[in-house]
């Protein structure tokens, strides 16, 4: 591997190392001073995603704190929806607002047409980075798969339900069906165009994948998952591929062998000791402290990274959180997770 030098890459290929490499989600964000000073010089959030010299920053701040052992692209996953022509909006205290898509009129409104051109200060800021990073930092791609971003696309916000969601993919599976083949073939054209800029693995979110039935979600989680695992292994080969599909629960493993994912993160939910038995020995498994372990620290926190460690220590494995970093995160508490994953002799 002419990567070896880089901690992260060597998980990600199998190897059991102590201390495990770690990096957080979202760990460039709200929580981080410097990151709030930098998001109010930009404007907006998309202004922030789209300039590359401030999302260069940024996805740069917390590595020079922390010293991650991975740097993951500061971007959003409805970049994509937002160059595939749907109108997006980050409004201050309510998330995203996009302007939903409901029926056929709506759909074939989109195009990949301008994609790469939309996204081109997205692969500014991917190979700004592989360059600005430090030489055993490995530097992180991501998309939202394609079901987490059909809920926003169908929703036009966040939702509690999925209620249009699945109400299309339900009672209008042909529009659903169309929409998602549009995400499969953009998202694939978007990752590989961001390996080609320097980034060294992928991870692909699936936020939503625990709010579907067992049969939707080998439809449309593992399904087009496992695509655009294909998809980068046959045309862009060595890159490996991190999938979370949150909340899955037991539907964990077989998406893990479904998939063939080279990784797979898990959130807070998922048992330890059931991860290293049934997940672990089929890939490298990443996670999953709780993210309010951290707004809390003090020996709670403590406590809960030894517990993590020491269940998922002994293979392949990177430390992460279960989900992203909340904006209440004192600093000082990440800085003492750092110091303990680091310390870790185990």
């Amino acid at each position: 591997m002419p990567h070896s030098t880089k901690p992260f890459l060597r998980a990600l290929a199998g190897e059991t190392l102590t201390p495990p490499p770690f990096w957080l989600m979202r760990q460039a964000g709200r929580y981080l001073p410097e990151y709030r000073a930098t998001r109010a010089e930009a404007g907006s959030f998309l202004d922030l995603c789209y300039n590359p010299d401030f999302a260069t920053e940024v996805t740069l701040q917390p590595l020079r704190r922390y010293g991650f052992d991975a740097a993951i692209l500061f971007s959003d996953i409805l970049v994509v929806p937002d160059a595939l022509g749907q109108q997006v909006a980050f409004k201050e205290g309510e998330g995203p607002v996009l302007t939903p898509i409901r029926s056929a009129g709506d759909l074939d409104g989109l195009s990949l047409s301008g994609l790469h051109d939309h996204l081109a200060p997205v692969y500014k800021t991917v190979a700004n980075l592989s360059k600005a990073i430090p030489a055993t930092t490995a530097l992180i791609g991501f998309a939202g798969a394609p079901w987490t971003v059909a809920t926003y696309m169908i929703e036009g916000s966040g939702s509690k339900d999925f209620a249009k969601a699945k109400g299309m993919m339900f009672g209008q599976a042909e529009l659903f069906a169309r929409l998602m083949a549009l995400l499969i073939q953009a998202t694939g054209d978007y990752l590989i165009r961001q390996i080609d800029n320097g980034a060294e693995a992928i991870q692909i979110f699936d936020t939503w994948a625990g709010a579907l039935p067992e049969d939707q979600f080998e439809r449309w989680v593992i399904g087009p998952t496992r695509s655009l695992v294909e998809r980068i292994r046959a045309e862009r080969p060595g890159i490996p591929v991190i999938g979370f599909p949150r909340q899955a629960g037991y539907l964990y493993k077989r998406y893990v062998t479904e998939t063939k994912v080279s990784g797979v993160s898990l959130d807070p939910s998922v048992p330890l000791d059931w991860a290293a038995a049934e997940l672990q020995t089929k890939c490298t498994v990443q996670g999953n402290l709780d993210p309010l372990l951290v707004v809390a620290g003090g020996e709670a926190m403590d406590a809960g990274i030894d517990r993590v460690l020491r269940a998922l220590g002994k293979g392949p494995f990177i430390f992460n959180l279960g989900h992203g970093i909340t904006p209440p995160t004192p600093p000082d508490n990440v800085a003492r997770l750092a110091e303990r994953v680091k310390g870790w002799k185990g």
